[in-house]
């Protein structure tokens, strides 16, 4: 079954993006490529190795919020002021592609982010220049996928959603048309 979410982009989102910003190439239409979940484990190193603990918990947790085994990412420099050599465990890395992609941002959007506490929405800041959007969370209890009551370890991640063919201006129309809860022009006054 093609995800719901890819559905109405392909359809509707696409035909918003042709007509707003003039692409008749159905080629240069923006895709999302890939979304990438990246957790740093830098401060849960003791010694001369990542905890254990916080190593199986990291894997785990990841496991189950994208449906895929991530990768452990090893340091490729020695940092002497954090006591890090070259090749320690530093951080843990999903990159979802497909299926699964669609599904994650489906469940990332409608489940994960209206359970933020006092969420107001995300900066429309956080582009690369190329059309990608990154962002960061601070605790994974947000999924509810993850069991924060056996939880001895609390872990952000950092998510990146890469678009191909895109722009800055682009990827925040078609996010919007997604659901993506970016920080509504009323608020962005208050904030001010």
């Amino acid at each position: 079954m093609t995800p719901r979410l890819k559905t109405h982009f392909e359809g509707p989102v696409h035909e918003k993006i042709k007509a707003d910003f003039g692409i008749a190439n159905p080629m240069a239409l923006p895709r999302l490529e890939k979304i990438v979940i990246t957790v740093g484990m830098g401060n849960q190193l003791d010694g001369t190795k990542l905890n254990p603990k916080a190593r199986e918990q990291v894997i785990q947790d990841l496991g189950l919020i994208t449906g895929q085994r991530p990768i452990m990412k090893k340091a490729k420099k020695a940092v002497s002021n954090f006591k890090l050599r070259i090749g320690y465990e530093v951080g843990a890395m999903v990159t979802l592609r497909g299926t699964r992609m669609w599904e994650f941002y489906d469940r990332l959007v409608n489940l994960a982010i209206p359970r933020i506490k006092d969420f107001r929405g995300m900066k429309d800041t956080s582009f690369d220049g190329r059309g990608s959007y990154s962002f960061g969370l601070t605790e994974q209890g947000i999924f509810p996928e993850v069991d924060m009551a056996a939880a001895q370890y609390t872990h952000g991640m950092n998510i990146t959603l890469v678009f191909k063919n895109s722009t800055n201006e682009i990827t925040k129309t078609c996010l919007t048309e997604l659901g993506f809860p970016f920080v509504k022009p009323e608020e962005k006054k208050k904030r001010n």
